[in-house]
């Protein structure tokens, strides 16, 4: 087992795997976490997120793998390991009858802060978040959304490189989502930030990279892009210079309807089975159609989500 690693990346996983009595919750899982941006770690509830992120965390000490964060091993160097991230879990730990200022100073005594230091953190991490101005104001005082900028800023409060936040937006009114999420966006500017969720409104408004869990396997590692083209709809838009009638496309072999979103602008539905890049492209330079420009539909995410987890069924 080695401590350090080469520090391409903040956070490497490799064949992480994790058994409760006889049910492996997760098997062989290999993650590589770059310095900075938001990786979604989505799947349905019971995927095996929790499981994964407790391990990142050192929260739970998993039964197979390794797991450096900025090159220190958390099996070998726990401290080190720990030192290097900040956790916001789906429950803020946060104290209602406490105000800002002593809970987030009551925060970086825990985490080793003093003297000017935790006075400089804190005001930096408070006017970073927003809150700075509700400084003397009881948590319990707050809306869900400043208690959430709280919590991540007690996250924040010893510079960690790497913060993990286990459904951060959970609970919010869409105002308080969209806040929290242009948040986390900037976060992401200087730190990697590991964002778990079922939610694919949250993916899409603020992942950079997602890994998708599916009974505790990863189904998915990519960008946003590549995910929305694992399931490609039978459907294409279509410009034309010199655009067909009706008839005409639907007189070609595989198209089932058609739709002009404009004079030149056609939206085709096809079937699955037949090349229609290739159909169109022929058909156009055999008739004169001056074909200026196709692109398929991108598939909503809910349909990938779905094909992912029905594929292994």
């Amino acid at each position: 087992m080695k401590e350090t690693r080469a520090l391409e990346s903040i956070v490497k996983v490799e064949g992480l795997s994790h058994r409760y009595a006889k049910h492996w919750a997760v098997s062989n899982v290999n993650i590589e976490i770059p310095r900075t941006g938001v990786i979604g770690l989505l799947g349905a509830n019971g995927a095996g997120k929790s499981t994964i992120m407790n391990s990142i965390c050192g929260v739970i000490y998993p039964t197979r793998g390794d797991i450096w964060i900025d090159g220190h091993n958390i099996r070998v160097s726990p401290i080190e390991a720990k030192s290097k991230f900040g956790f916001l879990p789906q429950q803020a730990p946060l104290y209602p009858e406490l105000t800002i200022d002593e809970y987030l100073t009551y925060c970086s005594e825990i985490k080793g802060l003093t003297g000017e230091s935790d006075a400089s953190s804190i005001e930096h991490v408070k006017a970073r978040c927003g809150v700075d101005h509700l400084s003397s104001r009881l948590i319990g005082a707050l809306s869900g959304g400043y208690r959430q900028r709280v919590g991540i800023a007690q996250a924040l409060l010893h510079a960690p490189c790497f913060v993990v936040l286990d459904e951060p937006t959970n609970g919010l009114d869409p105002n308080q989502i969209s806040a929290v999420r242009k948040l986390i966006k900037e976060i992401a500017q200087e730190h990697a930030v590991l964002l778990s969720t079922h939610m694919l409104a949250e993916v899409e408004a603020v992942c950079d990279q997602i890994i998708m869990i599916d009974r505790g396997e990863i189904v998915f590692d990519g960008d946003l892009e590549s995910f929305s083209n694992v399931v490609r709809p039978n459907a294409l838009v279509a410009v034309f210079g010199n655009p067909p009638s009706d008839d005409g496309l639907l007189s070609l072999t595989g198209i089932d309807q058609v739709s002009f979103k404009s004079p030149s602008k056609v939206r085709i539905e096809f079937s699955p089975e037949v090349d229609m890049n290739k159909t169109l492209i022929e058909a156009s330079l055999e008739k004169c159609w001056d074909l200026r420009e196709i692109y398929f539909e991108r598939a909503r995410l809910d349909d990938v989500f779905a094909a992912l987890s029905i594929n292994r069924s």
